[in-house]
Parts: structure tokens; sequence; C-alpha cells
């Protein structure tokens, strides 16, 4: 199975799910997006995979992803992607061990399909354009 048809079964059971289907970016999450592009928040989320959920016991594990601030954090309670306990619970990763390059890549993929899918109207929202 590919990662799209992985992220559209997943879509089924998160919308089983009162918590995870009430996610929704807002006006500054939707702003980053426009001012930075969907490559750089990306690049950003897996960043933020990488240093926040990739080691095998992350710091603070549980707290570690804030609720809004950046698409990714939205994307990454919206689709059980915010602590280890959520990734064992939905994607069948278990803890205790650091996540590989191919689960980052996939779970990079989840997120971004969500924050594509919900950042409607991030095209309409002003801001000023990057010069250079």
């Amino acid at each position: 199975m590919n990662r799209d048809e992985q992220w559209e079964q997943l879509k089924i059971r998160l919308a089983q799910s009162k918590f995870r289907s009430r996610f929704r970016l807002k006006e500054k999450e939707l702003k980053i997006i426009a001012e930075r592009g969907l490559t750089e928040v990306e690049h950003q989320s897996r960043q933020i995979l990488l240093r926040r959920l990739a080691p095998a016991f992350p710091e603070n594990d549980g707290k570690q992803t804030p609720m809004r601030g950046h698409p990714c954090f939205v994307a990454q309670h919206a689709t059980g992607i915010c602590c280890r306990s959520c990734l064992e619970k939905w994607h069948g990763i278990p803890g205790g061990r650091a996540l590989t390059d191919s689960e980052v890549d996939t779970l990079t993929h989840i997120l971004m399909s969500w924050i594509r899918e919900h950042s409607s109207g991030a095209e309409k929202i002003p801001h000023t354009p990057d010069l250079f």
C-alpha cells in the first residue's frame, strides 16, 4: 500500500475520533503557510518531527507538542502524531526506539496531506512576500 492509500485509510479512522476531527488551522497557521509556502512548511514539519518525536525517549513526551502556533503542531494532534503513545495507538510505531528515516518520511507525508487538505483560504491572507 502506498502512502496516499495509507493516508486515505487513516483519515477514515481519524474521522471517528471526536478529539482528532475537531482540529482546524486558524488564521495564524494559515498565515505561516501563506508567507512561507508548503515546501518550507514541509521542511519545518520534518525538522519538528526529528527534534521532538524521533528520539527513542523524547523529552517531555506527551507534552512536547503545542496545540497551536504552527500548522505542523495542529496537524500532529489531528493525525495522532503528537507523542509516542499516540504514534503507537494510531500508527503502530512502538516507543522505546528511534524513528527510522522511512517512518519520518511517512509521518511527514501524513502531516502534509492533512495540512494541504485544511489550508484552504491561506492564499487569501495578506502577507509580506519574501523579497529575497
